[in-house]
């Protein structure tokens, strides 16, 4: 299945508006049909495909979703997907700071489960360190039986968990059954606890296991990588040889620049996993409080239903999910007992995840501005494109403020001069996030409308670009 992003699809009526001259002289339309007759030529179709094939590897194969709820179909988990392609497209540093916050996520949770269950397995085990095997494995089990006691058992079974089971548990990979019938999904902490207390069994499940149902492997990532190496090396060979590129070129380069970024970071993620892994609560325990998962948020629901700002929360909804702000759980979600979409992870190292997500932001803004001098059809599309550019790269900056005036503790002092500062970095925040949101629909309304004045050399290529192969 191969879908071709939006803003490449309204490239195509610009197509045989465009009047490119390849030796000087000017031809009135470009058939984009034919293949060129020169061996040192391109079309627009191929500029196209190149960027599209790309901007797929990025936001299509790149990402890595948090496991389906129970009986959704098809078409509910392409939507959703296709809805987080979109996003990445347009924001890209966000997917960046929702994977870091994954990634912090998945290695706490692991850690925690190897300090409190790892120890005592090590612990347990050491008790038969001079005996044979099998005389150990025997005692094991009848300790086991005499002793009743369900969290060493649990802690018997316990194999020491990785980053792989930590994204695994945040991103949906435990579902509590109570009687035979699912309940809701569990976080790592409630997993944690409930283990702790002897309610459910330890989960025994390897790190090749999780792998086992993943759908990603190293040959489909390293096929996807592969794409963005060659595309990039195909711009650097045009600036080598002083060839003009395209903005459509210049946009996909920032996109695959952060998109290699959170595909580093999901690296151990498992990706389009199926079903989760169930976890039985045992009949002699209480039954469980309220879970996470399980409940929808109700202020979140009633402003939903709100007439006066539904459509705000729905714009809002995945901003403030990426970012770490809140996270949501829609009446969708608690239904079919899953992780919220852009969900999956807890609160730890908020101010360097902040940092990740401004300095990718700076960059992605910092890769626009190789357009500075681009040959717009007139002259205020060129000014555009360049306050678009630096509004974007500079916008990040009171974000950054704000939270590390937040996280240094000082908001919570009193002081008024410390509270005009805190209103003040909050109020310029939330004008950043605006002045952000309205640069980059500037820049994506510029690179529909930039075909109407390409350059003659956009269409020459590099005389190496023939003899490697890529998709």
């Amino acid at each position: 299945m191969t879908l071709i992003p939006l803003a490449i699809l309204l490239y195509i009526p610009f197509v045989y508006a465009s009047q490119p001259s390849l030796n000087g002289t000017s031809i009135p339309t470009l058939d984009v049909s034919d293949c060129p007759s020169c061996s040192d030529t391109r079309t627009l179709w191929d500029i196209l495909w190149s960027c599209a094939a790309t901007l797929f590897a990025c936001a299509w194969t790149a990402i890595h979703p948090n496991i389906p709820g129970m009986k959704e179909g098809k078409l509910a988990m392409t939507s959703r997907r296709l809805l987080i392609m979109v996003m990445a497209l347009i924001a890209p540093e966000l997917m960046i700071t929702w994977a870091a916050r994954q990634f912090f996520s998945a290695r706490a949770a692991a850690k925690k489960f190897n300090d409190e269950f790892g120890s005592q397995h090590a612990q347990a085990n050491g008790d038969h360190g001079d005996i044979a095997e099998s005389t150990a494995t025997l005692l094991h089990e009848i300790s086991e039986s005499d002793e009743g006691s369900a969290p060493k058992a649990a802690v018997r079974n316990f194999r020491e968990w990785t980053v792989t089971h930590g994204f695994f548990a945040w991103m949906g990979g435990f579902m509590l059954y109570v009687n035979d019938k699912p309940r809701a999904t569990l976080d790592p902490d409630e997993l944690q606890t409930f283990i702790r207390e002897g309610s459910v069994d330890m989960p025994v499940i390897t790190e090749a296991e999780i792998a086992d149902r993943s759908k990603g492997d190293g040959l489909s990532k390293g096929i996807a990588i592969l794409q963005l190496v060659w595309f990039v090396l195909q711009l650097v060979a045009r600036y080598a040889q002083n060839l003009p590129i395209t903005l459509l070129e210049i946009d996909t380069l920032a996109v695959a620049a952060l998109t290699c970024i959170a595909y580093r970071i999901w690296w151990k993620k498992p990706k389009d996993v199926g079903c989760p892994y169930t976890v039985h609560w045992k009949t002699t325990a209480s039954l469980p409080r309220k879970l996470t998962y399980e409940y929808v948020d109700n202020i979140t629901y009633i402003l939903a239903r709100c007439d006066c700002c539904p459509y705000f929360v729905y714009l809002v909804y995945p901003i403030t999910s990426l970012m770490g702000i809140e996270v949501t759980i829609s009446p969708r979600a608690a239904r079919s007992r899953r992780v919220p979409s852009l969900g999956g992870y807890g609160e730890y190292h908020g101010v360097i995840i902040t940092l990740i997500g401004c300095f990718c932001g700076m960059v992605f803004g910092g890769i626009h501005c190789l357009g500075w001098n681009f040959l717009f059809h007139r002259q205020t599309e060129q000014l555009l494109w360049r306050a678009a550019s630096l509004m974007i790269m500079c916008s990040p900056v009171p974000i950054l403020l704000s939270s590390s005036f937040v996280s240094s503790g000082m908001s919570n002092s009193s002081s008024v001069l410390r509270d005009i500062i805190g209103i003040s970095l909050f109020v310029a925040s939330i004008i950043s996030i605006l002045i952000y949101i309205t640069a980059r629909v500037t820049l994506i309304v510029l690179l529909i409308l930039s075909p109407q004045s390409l350059p003659s050399g956009v269409y020459v290529t590099v005389a190496w670009t023939k003899f490697f192969p890529h998709l």
